[in-house]
């Protein structure tokens, strides 16, 4: 049994199935509502239910408040059509462009970029290549039937392969095999692209924030690559913070791609610097406030962790004049952030 889904103002309609949720039937028929990590966990489905009645499951108080619920939001990723129902969303252009598939993934290369992080190289299969937007991410499907979410540090090409960055979350049932077991050559499955964390298109030209934490840095990467291939003019301002030195760890990168890209400038942002750094220190997002207090010509594009994310869009948007609509995000959760309050 199937109940038909309604998106206002667009009117677009779809069919959910009795035990898929709006968003999982909006992403296999590619219409295309915004979200996050699929999991209740960050709130980027928050959408409105105007009419008809759902289930909605668990989830985190943090990604919707019971205050929130009472409003009528609801999390796309938690919620079942009981009856036709009608949301109010906003619809992201392209972020049904490509269709997600399940493809088989040898792995090509596996290098430590920092004692905690490694770039994981991933060669796909050559007649059925992976199509996707600078910005998204794929998920490892587990024998288990768990999942593990992680973006592409490469911005889409000819070649076959994919660049992935990966943090060691000890105790992790993924990357405790990739530090301590994963070889070269082994074979891995994927399902993808997901994700509506993307470069919009902006007739306007408005100058970029790009704000990143730690391996929050991999869509960044991409999304950069993305740019310089198509000569983008737009100004950027890339902040990328860490605690400690290791944490940039592809900061030479990022500074060679000043020399490429003249519209880009980097600023590093340490919180717990050693003696010898000379760079800016503190928050990372706080450091965008410092240098741009008036955002309101600018569109801000932020990956990392939860905490960071959430600071940067309540400051920027309620003290630097940033509109609430020219904030894209891409919160990175982990099992440990998927843990906390519920409902």
């Amino acid at each position: 049994m199937s109940h038909q889904v309604t998106v206002q103002p667009s009117g677009h309609q779809y069919a959910a199935e009795a035990e898929e949720t709006l968003l999982a039937a909006a992403i296999r028929q590619s219409v295309g509502l915004p979200y996050g990590c699929q999991d209740g966990a960050c709130g980027s489905c928050k959408c409105k239910l105007l009419q008809g009645e759902i289930e909605l499951g668990v989830h985190q108080l943090k990604a919707l408040s019971e205050a929130e619920r009472a409003q009528g939001f609801i999390l796309a990723c938690r919620a079942k059509a009981l009856t036709d129902v009608v949301i109010e969303s906003h619809e992201v252009v392209g972020a049904g462009e490509f269709a997600v598939k399940k493809m088989p993934a040898r792995v090509s290369s596996i290098e430590h970029l920092a004692p905690d992080v490694v770039r994981v190289m991933l060669q796909l299969p050559a007649a059925d290549p992976l199509r996707y937007r600078a910005g998204q991410y794929i998920q490892f499907l587990l024998r288990d039937g768990a999942r593990r979410s992680y973006s592409m540090a490469s911005a889409p090409s000819e070649s076959p392969q994919v660049e992935l960055h990966l943090r060691h979350m000890p105790g992790g049932k993924f990357t405790d095999h990739v530090f301590t077991a994963m070889k070269e050559k082994e074979i891995q499955r994927i399902e993808g692209p997901f994700g509506s964390f993307f470069l919009r298109d902006d007739p306007e030209n408005k100058p970029l924030i790009f704000l990143a934490s730690g391996t929050g840095f991999a869509p960044i990467k991409a999304i950069l690559e993305q740019m310089r291939t198509n000569a983008d003019p737009r100004e950027v301002t890339l902040y990328w913070g860490g605690r400690k030195q290791q944490d940039l760890y592809l900061h030479d990168w990022a500074v060679q791609q000043c020399a490429a890209m003249p519209h880009l400038r980097f600023i590093p942002v340490l919180s717990e610097p050693d003696a010898d750094w000379s760079g800016r220190t503190g928050f990372v997002h706080r450091a965008v406030m410092d240098d741009v207090p008036d955002l309101s010509g600018h569109a801000v594009y932020a990956c990392g962790a939860p905490v960071m994310v959430e600071a940067a869009q309540r400051d920027f948007t309620q003290q630097c004049k940033l509109p609430e609509d020219a904030f894209f995000a891409d919160a990175f959760t982990t099992e440990a952030d998927k843990a906390g309050a519920k409902a």
